[in-house]
């Protein structure tokens, strides 16, 4: 991991961007990202996209029992899903109980399978499996948010 580098040159490669998206662009429903160590997932940042609300609503009432009930609106940053929502490809980060991760284990000498948390990872797999099921299985694509371009800055003359 380099910062954004991998997922940037991924996107640049095989979706192209907002304004020459390529075939597989059409394609790509979703990328769900899972970053935050070990701990159980509580939810989804829907990066802005609120006409995703509906749709995660049903889909996480099964997952309540298992301590998954939030979905925030707002956008969130930091990992890997970040090119891809913005070159619009609906893209989402879990909200995560954070454990040790950011004082202990994150991308340290101390990122070891010793400190998983089995409980955590057995509710983790059923979530994920449960987002990418429900997106397998639309008749659709997910809703994208409505990306604006951002104009080419050009310099002022003197």
């Amino acid at each position: 991991e380099q910062g954004y580098m991998g997922a940037r040159a991924y996107v640049r490669e095989h979706l192209g961007d907002s304004t020459k998206p390529k075939p597989e662009y059409q394609k790509l429903s979703a990328y769900y990202n899972l970053d935050n160590g070990t701990g159980r997932i509580r939810g989804v940042w829907m990066q802005g996209n609120v006409a995703i609300t509906p749709i995660f609503t049903q889909w996480i009432e099964p997952l309540r029992g298992l301590g998954v009930t939030v979905l925030a609106p707002r956008s969130t940053s930091g990992s890997d899903y970040v090119p891809f929502d913005e070159i619009g490809i609906p893209a989402f980060q879990f909200i995560q109980d954070r454990l040790e991760y950011n004082s202990r284990s994150h991308h340290s000498n101390m990122d070891t399978v010793d400190r998983v948390q089995r409980d955590d990872l057995v509710q983790m797999s059923i979530v994920m499996a449960n987002f990418a099921y429900n997106t397998a299985m639309r008749d659709g694509m997910l809703p994208r948010k409505v990306m604006t371009p951002v104009p080419a800055v050009r310099p002022t003359q003197q």
